[in-house]
């Protein structure tokens, strides 16, 4: 609907060096400034339906000031979600791959095991969070 600022188009642009074929994971900050100023890629993309969420990103959004905040929340509950990883692997991740004093919060690791454990991609504007991906071998949309 016009609440995700998707609009049909005669021609829509292929994203360069991703591979449309894989399912991404979309961080709270790509969220924050589509909701904001609207994103015409990420538009496209929920209209590919490659995008997934999580239950974190959903409720670092539901914390803030949301227009139409009702209708937005209930669409962002019925995209499709990454898998959830457990505490365990989380903090496995963690410390296996030395991510800590890294810049990076609870939420971010556990959004970096959720896209591993999921087998996606990751799109996020946090730079920390982007660089810990690279490291991880995920593809990063950035």
């Amino acid at each position: 609907g016009s609440t995700w600022g998707i609009r049909k188009a005669t021609t829509v642009a292929s994203p360069t060096a991703i591979d449309p074929q894989i399912m991404m994971l979309v961080d709270t900050s790509v969220w924050v400034n589509h909701l904001r100023a609207g994103s015409p890629r990420l538009a496209t993309f929920l209209q590919e339906s490659l995008v997934l969420t999580h239950s974190y990103v959903i409720g670092e959004l539901a914390c803030g000031m949301i227009k139409n905040r009702s209708e937005i929340l209930a669409l962002l509950q019925a995209l499709p979600k990454a898998q959830i990883a457990d505490d365990h692997e989380v903090l496995h991740l963690l410390e296996s791959q030395k991510l800590y004093g890294s810049g990076l919060g609870w939420v971010d690791i556990n959004l970096l095991a959720s896209a591993q454990l999921t087998g996606c991609g990751l799109w996020t504007a946090d730079s920390p969070l982007q660089k810990a991906a690279i490291k991880l071998h995920l593809q990063v949309y950035e």
